[in-house]
């Protein structure tokens, strides 16, 4: 047929003629890339002719020839290994994005089979789903004990129904306590040179007096109080030995670096066992209510996790300017069993808790931020104390409310004189203008509470704002450029001398001369 034959022509032009051809062409082709007989017939009916300077150029044109195959091959090479690997990274890519998600379905049938199981154990504790078994053992454990009461007889211990289980055994424990008889006429220079011949001839620890001056009187100014250098020079032992002292042991929190919020300070209610999980910190905030004792809570390395995250609510809370405001949340409900100093689920915080916390300034900690700072006084230990010879020293009975009698009678008889605040004022324009920087109402508030309790723990008005200015102020330049404040430091100590005189503010002085030669 006519046809057929088109379809036969048509076909054996597109493949014979087209689609071999173009096979047969590069076979063809590589055949005579590679057809060495034919490069020597060449080379001899040529060479005959040649010259010294042919056969160079000779030479060189088939090298540069066998360079360009050579090369051509290592490229043909090197593009199909990198094919075959991204190739094999694909494929294992999509292996492993088929893995996950056959895991993923693995974790959904578990958690269905998980929900089951629970489903199960409600319906044989004859509860609704969402009841607590707790609760009603709860109710259970309350009628009994009106049962008792009603009988005359009053059992009480810390049953398994209470959900805050440290917390209830203190209300046991404390139920019949008698406050001990305290020193009230104690005064502030004796706390601090008792303080510091008990550290010394009880538990071998050597401090300087004015390390305990500035101990002590931080307590007026700031619940919080940052002990920090390098390590080993006696930051922990410092509070270690003020609870010894107060006989009535700090409590010590070692931070860790997962710390980030309050659950860390005080535990979580755990909804599936209806229970709340306290920690150590939560139990002694709660035995510190029914005491008028110190209680000291330590943040050992507290900026080995940021502490702006863990410690952020007792920040704020203890910034409240009334002690009423004092209060956190625990729990959203209220059960019948709740301790009882836990009120709608609410706990108000000690009055008598301070909170130290130490710090090492090395590579494996956070620096901490000035919201921490401007709300704590912070105290540097970064020389080993020198020994000396202190008598046999007994221990103190204190109550927080002496103290902090004490605290408040000194911002009368040594408030910080209007001379003297007056040059701080100046001070602060001096420094805004030139440093861009401000004091705020919280660090003079600070100062005007700290200075005093310095004083009347034996130390003088021009060293303790020495003190908080280089603590509190002059610390904050680490935050600035410090090349383009260069300058500006040497004028700043110049104003220093000339307002507060030469023999003055030395530990402003040595601070900004530190930052020089950090430049």
């Amino acid at each position: 047929m006519t046809v057929t034959k088109f379809i036969a022509e048509f076909l054996n032009q597109f493949f014979i003629k087209g689609v071999w051809g173009i096979f047969k062409g590069i076979g063809l082709g590589i055949a005579n890339i590679f057809n060495i007989p034919e490069y020597v017939a060449i080379f001899k009916s040529w060479s005959g002719d040649f010259t010294a300077v042919d056969w160079i150029l000779a030479i060189l044109a088939v090298v540069a020839t066998v360079a360009v195959l050579v090369a051509a091959v290592i490229l043909a090479v090197v593009l199909i290994r990198k094919y075959i690997r991204v190739r094999k990274t694909l494929v294992d890519q999509e292996e492993l994005l088929n893995e996950v998600g056959n895991l993923n379905r693995e974790i959904i049938k578990l958690s269905n089979e998980k929900e089951k199981i629970l489903a199960m154990k409600v319906s044989q504790l004859g509860l609704k789903p969402g009841e607590s078994a707790y609760a009603d053992i709860a109710e259970n454990a309350e009628a009994e004990e009106g049962e008792k009461k009603a009988d005359g007889e009053v059992d009480k211990t810390a049953d398994d129904y209470s959900r805050f289980y440290k917390c209830t055994q203190v209300d046991l424990e404390l139920e019949n306590y008698v406050a001990p008889e305290y020193d009230n006429e104690i005064t502030l220079p004796e706390i601090c040179d008792m303080f510091r011949n008990f550290a010394c001839s009880r538990l071998g620890l050597f401090y300087e007096i004015k390390v305990i001056r500035l101990f002590l009187s931080a307590f007026a100014s700031t619940r919080l109080i940052i002990l920090q250098g390098i390590s080993g020079t006696g930051k922990t032992s410092l509070a270690y030995a003020w609870g010894k002292f107060l006989q009535n042991d700090v409590t010590i929190a070692s931070v860790q670096p997962s710390w980030r919020d309050r659950t860390e300070i005080f535990g979580y209610f755990n909804e599936f066992t209806k229970r709340f999980n306290e920690t150590e910190v939560l139990k002694k905030m709660y035995e510190a209510t029914f005491k008028e004792d110190i209680f000291i809570t330590v943040l050992d390395e507290m900026n080995i996790a940021r502490v702006e995250y863990y410690f952020a609510e007792l920040l704020s809370i203890l910034e409240m300017p009334s002690r009423d405001e004092w209060v956190v949340s625990l729990v959203p409900s209220v059960w019948p069993t709740d301790p009882k100093h836990v009120i709608d689920g609410k706990l108000k915080l000690p009055e008598n808790m301070w909170y130290i916390g130490t710090i090492n300034n090395d590579d494996s900690t956070f620096a901490v931020s000035d919201k921490v700072y401007d709300r704590a006084i912070p105290i540097d230990l970064n020389s080993k104390g020198k020994f000396f010879e202190a008598p046999y020293t007994e221990n103190l009975t204190l109550s927080y409310k002496h103290l902090e009698a004490m605290f408040k009678d000194c911002q009368t008889k040594y408030k910080v004189s209007d001379e003297n605040l007056k040059k701080i004022e100046e001070l602060d324009d001096y420094v805004i203008e030139h440093f861009r920087l401000a004091f705020g109402n919280r660090i003079v508030k600070q100062l005007k509470e700290f200075v005093p309790a310095y004083v009347g723990c034996g130390g003088t008005e021009i060293d303790g704002i020495d003190f908080v200015l280089a603590k509190k102020v002059f610390r904050k330049f680490e935050s600035l450029n410090l090349s383009f404040i260069r300058d500006e430091i040497d004028g700043l100590v110049t104003y220093l001398n000339k307002h507060f005189g030469k023999a003055n503010m030395n530990e402003c002085k040595e601070y900004l001369q530190l930052l020089k030669r950090l430049m």
